[in-house]
């Protein structure tokens, strides 16, 4: 994983849009400064995730998945692997693993979004914190295949998205990309 002073300058770098995405970008700097094991699930406090929100070329579809287990639509994202040499790179596997998606290409360069929420507790995991990267992806192909994670997988446009989730973090991306 990248060190945290390129994770820093990818931070500085974002453009926050909202006072609460701006609170996001704060806390997770703070968060990447004071914990050197920032991306690792062991640390139980919380820890980055990288995203991917992906849209046509157009910009008038995107794809959401039905989470199986928070049972909500969100954006392919997931967990840092210690193996990801940086943060693109996880935004990248994830967004492939969880919609079989090739040749995705970054829409813009940097973070496009941030947020951090908290995920429930479950088996042997407490609630903790998830500090969310998100980068914006394009795709050529719009063949989807859906991965054990996700109950539905869908390319929707952004009047559905809004019929779908009330998720402000998602809506914002809407509101930030979609025409």
């Amino acid at each position: 994983m990248e060190t945290q002073q390129t994770v820093l300058a990818a931070l500085a770098d974002a453009e926050p849009t909202t006072e609460e995405e701006a609170k996001a970008k704060n806390y997770i700097e703070d968060f990447v400064r004071r914990q050197s094991a920032y991306w690792s699930r062991k640390t139980l406090e919380g820890h980055l995730t990288a995203s991917a929100w992906i849209t046509n070329e157009k910009a008038d579809k995107a794809v959401l998945l039905h989470h199986r287990k928070l049972d909500i639509w969100v954006q392919p994202g997931g967990h840092i692997d210690d193996e990801d040499s940086s943060l693109i790179e996880a935004s990248l596997r994830e967004a492939s693993e969880e919609t079989g998606l090739k040749n995705l290409r970054l829409r813009q360069p940097g973070i496009f979004d941030l947020d951090v929420h908290a995920i429930p507790a479950r088996k042997n995991e407490p609630e903790h914190l998830h500090l969310d990267v998100r980068f914006w992806w394009v795709a050529d192909d719009t063949r989807l295949i859906i991965s054990d994670e996700s109950n539905e997988l869908e390319w929707l446009s952004a009047d559905e998205i809004r019929k779908l989730t009330d998720e402000e973090s998602v809506l914002r991306m809407v509101r930030k990309s979609m025409v």
